[in-house]
């Protein structure tokens, strides 16, 4: 285990990367330009106010945004995206404010998000605990040895 790999919190040692993709409501294309623009620094901005919270990579597409962010275990995925999205949206309004016409409720993104974990694949996992399960076994055995 590689310690620049993984964080520490005080009771825990973890490697939480998320891939999360959320839209504008009704899918709109107004992401694009100088709005694509605002909203890829303000990402940055609002999640670096969050500890421990870092962006890895961000892509701002017409409809949509790609993000792969690093969320420690004590925030949850949903916190942290009601967050984003509800400041980033008073932000868009307060920045454009012909979105208020367009999105009117001052709703600016969908209810919804996709999210994915990214990291270890199951593959790697099992082999892992497949190859703890033997060295531990090992273990006792060559101290089974040292004892008879």
């Amino acid at each position: 285990m590689s310690n620049k790999r993984f964080k520490l919190l005080s009771h825990s040692l973890w490697e939480c990367k998320y891939h999360i993709v959320f839209c504008p409501k009704y899918r709109y294309r107004v992401l694009g330009g100088e709005v694509g623009s605002y909203v890829d620094r303000n990402i940055y901005r609002l999640l670096a106010q969050k500890a421990g919270v870092k962006v890895l990579e961000c892509n701002v597409q017409p409809d949509h945004v790609h993000l792969v962010a690093e969320i420690p275990p004590k925030y949850s995925v949903s916190d942290i995206l009601g967050f984003l999205k509800g400041k980033l949206a008073l932000r868009m309004f307060k920045q454009y404010p012909h979105f208020g016409r367009q999105y009117w409720g001052r709703h600016f993104w969908a209810r919804g998000y996709c999210v994915s974990t990214v990291g270890i694949d199951e593959v790697q996992i099992r082999e892992y605990v497949r190859w703890q399960e033997k060295k531990e076994r090992e273990e006792e055995e060559q101290q089974g040895r040292l004892f008879n």
